[in-house]
C-alpha cells in the first residue's frame, strides 16, 4: 500500500534529497549498456540488479547519515509504451516491469526509514520523444491518452506518487498531470532548459508552469527542473515572481554543456562537485520553496553529498 501518497512529507519544508544521474553512473562508472538511455531493463539482468543495488545504498546512506528525508525514485523514465516496444516489451511485459520498479524500491524504504529519514517512492515519467528535442508534440488529450497508460498502472503500485522527468513544451507536461488527477495519484511536474533558461520550444518556465496551473486546475504538487546547469537557469529565477514558489525541486547537470553539447560528447562531464553544492546553496536563497535536491547527467553519489552539505550545514 502507498504510505504518504494522500501526505507526502516533502511539503514539509524539511530538506529532501534523491539520487543523481542514474542511467549516466550506470554507464560510465558501471559499464552497463542502456539501450534508448532505459534503465528499467537492468532489473531483469543480474548485474543490473546488483549496480542499483549499489547505487541506491549509496545515495540512502547519505541521507540517513545527514538525518534529511529522500525520494526514492523507480527506473522507470523511459518505461513507457514507445520505447517499451522498441526494447522488446509487450505492454503486459511493461506493466510488470512497473510493478517490479516500485517493488525493488520497498527494501530501502523498509532499511533506511527513521522519523527523521522519511523515504517517499516516486515512479519516474519520461517525454514520449526526446528529452531534449521537441519533435511531434503531442496535444493535450494525446499527451493524457498516451501517458494515462503508465499512470494507471502506477497508480496500482505502492508509489506514492509519480515524477514526469525532461519536458521540454507545455501540452505534454499538462496532459501528464491530467492524467495523474484522473488516477488520483499526486505528480510532479519537471521541465527542462537550454542555456538560456527557456524550454527548447521558446517557452518561458513561467508561462509553462502558469499554463500547467491554469489548465489542469493546480492538480500538480510541485515544479521541478531537470536536466539543465544551474548557470542555465539562475537569471531566470531571479525575481520573487509567485510562480517561482512553486519550485520545489531541482536535479541539475554536473556539466554546463548545453543539450547539442552533451548529446555529441564521447566522455562525461562530472563537473566539480563541491561547485554544484555551492550553486545549488545559492538556489535556495532564490527560490523561496526549494527542498527536494538531486541530480540528473553526469551526476553520482558524490554531488548528492556535496549538495547535502552545502545546504543543510
Amino acid at each position: 500500500m502507498p504510505k504518504y501518497r494522500k501526505n507526502p512529507p516533502q511539503l514539509s519544508g524539511d530538506l529532501y534529497l534523491t539520487d543523481g544521474g542514474i542511467e549516466t553512473t550506470m554507464i560510465f562508472h558501471e559499464g552497463l549498456e542502456l539501450p534508448y538511455f532505459a534503465a528499467f531493463p537492468l532489473l531483469d539482468d543480474v548485474k543490473g540488479q546488483e549496480a542499483l543495488q549499489r547505487y541506491f545504498h549509496n545515495h540512502c546512506q547519505i541521507a540517513a547519515t545527514n538525518k534529511v528525508g529522500f525520494i526514492l525514485e523507480a527506473i522507470t523514465w523511459r518505461a513507457s509504451l514507445d520505447w517499451a516496444k522498441k526494447l522488446g516489451y509487450s505492454k503486459e511485459g511493461l506493466d510488470d516491469m512497473l510493478h517490479k520498479a516500485v517493488e525493488f524500491l520497498v527494501p530501502f524504504r523498509s532499511e533506511y526509514e527513521t522519523e527523521d529519514t522519511k523515504m517517499v517512492l516516486s515512479s519516474c515519467i519520461g517525454p514520449r520523444g526526446d528529452g531534449y528535442v521537441p519533435e511531434d508534440q503531442m496535444s493535450i488529450n494525446e499527451a493524457e491518452d498516451y501517458h494515462s497508460l503508465q499512470i494507471e498502472t502506477l497508480s496500482k503500485t505502492d508509489a506514492d506518487m509519480v515524477t514526469v522527468l525532461t519536458l521540454n513544451y507545455i501540452e505534454e507536461a499538462i496532459g501528464v498531470a491530467r492524467a495523474a488527477k484522473a488516477h488520483d495519484i499526486p505528480a510532479v511536474i519537471s521541465f527542462t532548459v537550454e542555456t538560456d533558461g527557456k524550454l527548447p520550444t521558446g517557452q518561458t518556465l513561467k508561462e509553462a508552469i502558469e499554463a500547467v496551473d491554469t489548465e489542469t486546475d493546480q492538480a500538480p504538487l510541485y515544479y521541478k527542473i531537470n536536466c539543465a546547469h544551474p548557470t542555465h537557469f539562475d537569471k531566470v529565477i531571479s525575481t520573487d515572481e509567485p510562480w517561482l514558489q512553486k519550485i520545489r525541486s531541482v536535479r541539475a547537470n554536473a556539466s554546463k554543456c548545453s543539450h547539442a553539447e552533451l548529446d555529441e560528447a564521447e566522455e562525461l562531464d562530472e563537473g566539480n562537485p563541491e561547485e554544484l553544492g555551492a550553486q545549488y546553496r545559492e538556489l535556495r536563497n532564490k527560490l523561496p520553496n526549494l527542498n527536494v535536491l538531486g541530480g540528473c547527467c553526469g551526476t553520482d553519489s558524490r554531488h548528492i553529498d556535496a549538495i547535502c552539505k552545502a545546504c543543510f550545514s
